[in-house]
């Protein structure tokens, strides 16, 4: 059943999670390789498609303790042409990891029991997420990002979302490429440590210029792989703050450059991270979707549960 995109269970009240720090776990604690940083290449295999579903799992277990919703992330943030290419992937291979993604990602939210479980089909950055070298257009990045979409829309998704996005450009043609298929839409900006987007825009600004572009077809924005206090400051009572909805935290204060070159894990302090997160959630209560993002694991994600439904 498809669900209105003014109707979504996570902005409609209640705590859902988030959880974006899959990768830098298995590659710094479990000790894999994931070139690329991508993590759709796990789909190919027997052992790949179970640690999957085990994060999967484990965080479902993380919500159910809580009594707080839970929203899937699928594992196709760099499942798009050009990222994949250099891993030797073709667009129809690709399209069918994309389909297979979510297939899995039903099959374990048919197991959730009545836990509300949102399953969101995840796009990323054509370019670097943090240094994009060459910016398209917002025409561009439609036809661009549409391939994707397209695979997306033939699932059991019940939102398409933008995430780690680093200028509104690409955003607008993430919404215009989703709206194409009357399917919930979501962008997640990423910004530096001045709060900032990557390519120097306000978020803010960022947000309103994506809403004036695509009619506000967007359920909500979010923020994602930063600190908190990398732009708790930002955050103000003007008009597009009440368009966002989530924040998904890294656990480290490091810069986007400097956690490229971390040869360790920073995997921060979870309950410190966990009472920023509610501070803001304490102070816009339209923000119902919390969780981490890089450096993160169960245990920041539970603390950050913990955190929030205090405030509730």
């Amino acid at each position: 059943m498809t669900i209105h995109r003014n109707s979504l269970p996570q902005i409609q009240g209640g705590l859902f999670l988030d959880y974006a720090g899959m990768e830098t776990d298995i590659i710094f604690n479990k000790g894999m390789e994931l070139p690329g940083f991508a993590s759709y290449p796990l789909l190919e295999t027997e052992d790949g498609r179970r640690m999957l579903t085990e994060y999967m799992k484990a965080f479902i277990e993380v919500g159910a303790s809580h009594n707080a919703g839970v929203i899937l992330e699928s594992p196709t943030w760099l499942a798009n042409r050009d990222r994949a290419a250099a891993l030797g992937y073709t667009p129809e291979r690709l399209s069918v990891l994309n389909k297979q993604a979510i297939e899995m990602m039903s099959q374990v939210r048919a197991e959730a029991g009545d836990l509300p479980t949102i399953i969101c089909g995840i796009l990323g950055p054509r370019d670097d997420a943090y240094a994009p070298t060459e910016q398209m257009t917002a025409s561009q990045a439609e036809a661009y990002h549409s391939e994707q979409v397209a695979a997306l829309a033939q699932t059991d998704a019940d939102i398409i979302g933008g995430y780690t996005v680093a200028y509104p450009a690409e955003a607008i043609g993430m919404v215009l490429a989703i709206k194409k298929f009357d399917i919930p839409a979501m962008i997640s900006f990423t910004v530096e440590t001045d709060g900032r987007l990557p390519t120097g825009e306000p978020l803010g600004a960022a947000i309103t210029e994506v809403d004036a572009a695509t009619d506000s077809y967007a359920s909500y924005f979010m923020i994602n792989c930063a600190h908190p206090e990398h732009f708790t400051d930002i955050l103000s009572d003007e008009p597009w703050m009440q368009r966002l909805r989530g924040v998904v935290a890294n656990a480290s204060r490091c810069s986007h450059a400097e956690l490229d070159e971390a040869e360790e894990l920073d995997d921060g302090d979870p309950e410190e991270l966990g009472q920023q997160l509610a501070e803001i959630q304490m102070r816009f209560p339209q923000i119902s979707i919390v969780g981490g993002c890089c450096g993160t694991d169960m245990r920041h994600v539970s603390q950050i549960a913990k955190s929030a439904l205090a405030n509730l």
